[in-house]
């Protein structure tokens, strides 16, 4: 006869991910918790940077986490977790990305700059003999109108990868791409917001 198993086991910090994971598909809330304890604040992080609003982030990290536990049994034992909870976080800012571009131009300045922190583009110092606030305005305006007509598939590369820090490989499982794809996406994202923006830049610095 098999024991009884302990209901409260004390283990449960120091379990892996993937039988963390085996026992939130048994429904164990203690495992569940402590998965949203491990990985809350990097869904937060990575929807912000995405959608550059952490109110809306903290509110869609909550689905992600709701979906989580939905669908905990389509969770495939030897697969990496932070990258199947990145794809349910990734499908949600992209809806909401779409919903906000339908809605109106947006986008951060904050974070263009922060995506291209290697150095690819800087822009024009909007305090130099301007008020400070109506500058910074109507750049970010620019920068919105120029954001709002790149694809969004293009961005989400660039910001999996230049904000996040995820590996080619990460992003093409988020993403659902190959890994080729992913070069490509973020290149030509680049490229193109380069040239859209050309008349915003400083300088431009050679890669």
């Amino acid at each position: 006869m098999a024991p009884d198993r302990d209901p409260f086991p004390p283990p449960i910090l120091s379990l892996s991910d993937e039988d963390l994971m085996a026992r939130v598909a048994e429904e164990d809330e203690r495992a569940f918790s402590e998965l949203v304890r491990r990985y809350q604040g990097r869904v937060v992080n990575l929807v912000s940077r995405v959608l550059n609003d952490r109110e809306c982030a903290d509110d869609l990290s909550q689905e992600v986490f709701v979906r989580v536990f939905i669908h905990r049994r389509n969770y495939r034992r030897g697969s990496k977790l932070s990258t199947w909870l990145f794809t349910i976080a990734a499908n949600l800012a992209k809806n909401e990305i779409r919903r906000r571009v339908r809605r109106r131009n947006w986008f951060s300045l904050d974070a263009l700059q922060e995506a291209f922190k290697d150095g690819a583009m800087l822009f024009a110092d909007p305090t130099e003999g301007r008020e400070r606030l109506l500058e910074r305005e109507q750049l970010q305006e620019a920068v919105g109108r120029a954001i709002a007509t790149v694809p969004e598939k293009y961005r989400l590369a660039l910001v999996f990868r230049d904000i996040e820090g995820l590996s080619y490989e990460e992003i093409a499982q988020v993403l659902g791409i190959p890994g080729g794809t992913v070069r490509s996406r973020i290149n030509r994202a680049r490229s193109m917001l380069k040239r859209k923006l050309h008349p915003l830049l400083r300088k431009e610095i050679a890669p």
